[in-house]
């Protein structure tokens, strides 16, 4: 399974369907071999597949690939609220900093194939777009609509234009750079190593217009609920993964669940090993889920995470780490 093989709102669709259609193709054509009818489509609540997304993408490259920069085009549609409740929880963060940290641990309720993460050295924050695992036909689309996405919600956010410090690209120089320059406010570097936004630190504590603790607070949780209900547990198992997302800091004893799921704990161990898990492997679960998501957001360091995750000691959190992913946080969070 690819990082971006995961399921998402029909709102990115209904974007890119718009797109195609404005440049000239017919709704039908931009929706072929997608298995989405325009009745899907026009319903706000439709979830898809990554691999039914990415074929109105390859569609769009198809038909419309002499049009210079359209993935640029597309990002620029993504603002704040075609996120639902995940853009509400990010521009209610206090700062720069906290909606980022927001984003990218909640990355599985964007539209990402990117694999976007972030860094922080020489007083820069850089958000990195991992484009490695993207179908060669569609991954220059698809990198310039994550990039232009992401600039789009920063801007957002802020009553003033942002202005990267640096724009690295791992693509050759198109025909059609100028497009880069315009929206981002510099010129790219083409055939870097890596794909990398570079802004000033220093933007990272500035205080956003729309920030409101108890929103943020009561939009995050509505965000721990839906990726829980994305996840591929159903039944009791699925309500008890999402009792431990709710303050995964804090995780209750089987004991303290079974109480409050009106169960005796025998059974609650009993109906979980039926469904093929225990109350253990949900709680290794949840932590290893989260643990991977708040390490792509590299401001926050290893001792954090693991008070985060409610482990009385960095060590404890290292040792399970390793258990999961065979190397330490440290070293994953390097590869990613």
């Amino acid at each position: 399974m690819q990082n971006w093989d995961f399921q998402r709102g029909i709102a990115s669709m209904q974007l890119q369907a718009q797109l195609g259609v404005e440049h000239g193709l017919t709704l039908g054509a931009c929706l072929e071999g997608t298995g989405v009818t325009p009745a899907e489509l026009a319903d706000p609540a439709a979830v898809v597949s990554a691999h039914q997304e990415l074929g109105l993408v390859r569609n769009l490259v198809r038909g419309l690939g002499q049009v210079p920069g359209l993935g640029l085009e597309a990002g620029t549609r993504y603002h704040f609220s075609v996120y639902g409740i995940l853009g509400f929880a990010i521009v209610s963060s206090p700062d720069l900093r906290g909606a980022v940290d927001v984003a990218l641990r909640y990355l599985n309720l964007t539209y990402a194939y990117n694999r976007i993460t972030a860094e922080m050295a020489d007083g820069e924050m850089r958000l990195l777009f991992d484009d490695s695992a993207i179908p060669e036909d569609v991954r220059q689309f698809l990198l310039e609509r994550d990039a232009a996405a992401a600039l789009t919600l920063q801007r957002e956010m802020f009553s003033s234009a942002l202005v990267p410090r640096r724009l690295s690209l791992r693509c050759r120089r198109p025909g059609y750079a100028e497009h880069f320059t315009r929206l981002f406010g510099v010129e790219p570097r083409f055939g870097a190593a890596r794909n990398e936004v570079a802004m000033d630190a220093a933007v990272l504590d500035s205080p956003l217009p729309q920030a409101n603790e108890s929103s943020r607070r009561m939009a995050e949780e509505q965000c721990r609920k839906l990726l829980a209900a994305r996840k591929a547990r159903s039944g009791l198992a699925e309500r008890v993964r999402d009792r431990i997302l709710r303050q995964p800091g804090h995780i209750p004893d089987m004991n303290a669940v079974a109480d409050e799921l009106l169960l005796t704990p025998r059974t609650l161990r009993r109906r979980l090993l039926d469904e093929g898990t225990s109350y253990k492997a949900l709680t290794d679960e949840v932590r290893e889920t989260l643990a991977e998501e708040l390490l792509s957001a590299a401001n926050l360091s290893v001792e954090q995470i693991a008070e985060r995750l409610g482990y009385s000691e960095a060590a404890s959190f290292i040792h399970a780490f390793k258990r999961w992913k065979g190397q330490p946080p440290h070293s994953y969070r390097l590869a990613r």
